[in-house]
């Protein structure tokens, strides 16, 4: 009892204070106001620390007390699942590279980090191709304007000639949309900045125009130069934006059209009134001040727009990281275009023989022709219309959906339209139809463009989809101008009717397609899993990698 005693006292006194040691076992740690997790680690960092000593022959306990026996069989433990823990952590790695899932369910970025860097971008580049998509309707649609303040009358022009500066415009601007793929071969900042300055600067120079001949060359060339921007721009927003995150950010883009055209002629009207006492001609000083200032924005764009995330000023060096890898589950390894140029003709050609690309494109060429006969819409309505549309689109990661209800409800809208007209119903009835059919039609366009850039696989295949789809889309303004004859009007019934039954086709192309990509999602799904069953330990392989162009088989959004 007493050597016991003195055990036991010798052991109190050569331990650390806050300490006691049971006779059975090694000393117990008061671990003070730590919490239940803390008191855990601890916990564990002291068995480790007592295995340790264990080993090194300095151990309290007796050789045979049951710690040292639990340390030891959690010690073999460790050894026996050493090599297929290494093994997993090895797999995860190589999956890594390989598989892409969310990066920040991998915790390589916080969700306040995303919406950080999502406010800047939104901030920073989509605020700013809109105001330029803005400068670039104003400097396309004010011809208009400078026809009632005296254009015609100063240049002897007839009504025919007149006509052909319209169609001339939209000639070169349809034949021209293909530059959408310049995209991938310039830096964006670069050729935005000179396809800025050139509008600008040519919208410009018909203030100087002296005669037809001088002022159609001038109205060719602003369709070259607004086709090689315009069409594009979705495209551009793509290199920054997850495909779930682009129809709002395409909205607001497409949304600058109405918002222009809603104050374009209060605009004109001061500033002609402002020029009819001076110098030159209204429609000169018109022509000036509207187009002069996008020369003056180019210079700013050439510094302010990014090429791609990887190269954005604006963010520091961790959120470069985090716009990044937010994208690689859109960009996987294999695929990711970052810090290149360049088109791959393979997938050109492939997009080019798609006949999905040409039904969305034929959806756009109905939607915009449906535009012409809204010559005095709300657009102000339809500009709100549009950005929440394509905020649930984005929201619910749907397409087809909201392009059918929207293809519904402006031919609701002109069919309302002419429905009045025919039956002479009072006027309230035709403007009330404007709502729906001005509403419904830019939030069509606005997700066919966004549907467009979704279901293409690369760059390459995402250019040459927006450059189908503009060409083809924008043909059908010109098939447009024919459907309302001097001899319709006031009502034109003839022409309300043929746009309700072009947007009840957009309905038609739309389900259509919803369901070929749903039973392509299916067949991809099942042929990948057929490769996946065939592979070593059920691993992704080569193989599969290379039939689906990534680890994962590509997934069309419906």
């Amino acid at each position: 009892m007493a050597s016991t005693a003195n055990a036991s006292a010798h052991a109190r006194t050569h331990s650390p204070s806050h300490r006691t040691v049971d006779a059975d076992g090694p000393e117990e740690e008061d671990l003070g106001p730590y919490d239940g997790h803390d008191r855990e680690s601890l916990g564990q960092s002291f068995r480790l620390k007592a295995l340790s000593q264990d080993e090194a022959g300095k151990s309290t306990s007796p050789p045979s007390s049951p710690l040292r026996q639990e340390l030891l069989s959690d010690r073999e433990d460790d050894e026996e699942t050493k090599d297929e823990r290494s093994m997993s952590v090895r797999r995860m790695m190589s999956a890594s590279t390989t598989t892409i899932n969310t990066a920040s369910s991998m915790g390589l970025y916080t969700p306040d980090e995303e919406r950080a860097v999502l406010w800047k971008l939104d901030r920073r580049v989509v605020l700013f191709i809109s105001m330029l998509y803005m400068l670039s309707f104003l400097d396309r649609s004010n011809i208009g304007n400078a026809k009632i303040a005296g254009l015609s009358r100063d240049l002897k022009l007839s009504s025919a000639q007149y006509e052909w500066l319209l169609t001339g415009f939209y000639i070169t601007y349809i034949t021209f949309e293909w530059m959408a793929l310049l995209y991938r071969l310039v830096p964006p900042h670069i050729y935005i900045s000179l396809c800025v300055l050139c509008w600008g600067l040519l919208a410009s120079f018909q203030a100087l125009a002296a005669s037809f001949p001088a002022l159609l060359i001038l109205r060719a060339l602003l369709g070259i130069s607004e086709a090689a921007f315009g069409p594009g721009a979705p495209f551009y927003l793509s290199f920054f934006y997850r495909r779930e995150e682009l129809a709002l950010r395409t909205g607001l883009f497409i949304s600058a059209a109405p918002l222009a055209t809603s104050f374009a002629s209060s605009l004109a009207w001061v500033i002609t009134k402002l020029g009819e006492h001076g110098p030159i001609a209204p429609w000169r000083l018109l022509f000036l001040v509207e187009g002069f200032p996008s020369v003056m924005v180019a210079a700013f764009a050439w510094f302010h727009l990014p090429d791609s995330p990887a190269t954005a000023t604006f963010f520091n060096k961790r959120e470069r990281d985090v716009a990044k890898l937010r994208l690689r589950k859109d960009r996987p390894v294999e695929n990711d275009t970052e810090g290149k140029r360049g088109l791959r003709l393979r997938e050109i050609l492939e997009t080019l023989k798609d006949p999905k690309c040409y039904m969305t494109a034929m959806m756009m060429g109905y939607s915009s022709l449906s535009s012409q006969a809204l010559s005095a819409p709300p657009y102000l309505v339809a500009f709100v219309v549009v950005l929440i549309t394509a905020f649930l689109s984005d929201r619910h990661r749907a397409r087809s959906s909201f392009i059918c209800f929207h293809a519904l409800l402006a031919a609701a809208g002109y069919m309302l339209i002419a429905i009045a007209g025919w039956c002479r119903w009072p006027n309230g009835w035709r403007y009330f139809g404007i709502y729906p059919a001005a509403a419904g039609f830019f939030s069509a366009i606005t997700i066919i463009i966004t549907w467009t850039i979704n279901n293409q696989e690369s760059d390459s295949k995402k250019g040459t989809g927006i450059a189908m789809l503009n060409v083809i889309g924008q043909c059908g303004p010109l098939l447009g101008t024919r459907l309302y004859p001097a001899s319709d009007k006031p009502l034109y019934v003839m022409g309300m009717s043929v746009c309700a039954v072009f947007m009840l086709f957009v309905f038609a192309l739309s389900l259509g397609l919803r369901m070929v990509l749903a039973k392509n999602n299916v067949c991809r799904a099942s042929e990948y899993e057929r490769f996946g069953q065939q592979e070593h330990e059920g691993l992704v392989g080569a193989s599969a990698e290379k039939r689906f162009g990534g680890p994962e088989p590509f997934e069309y959004m419906i």
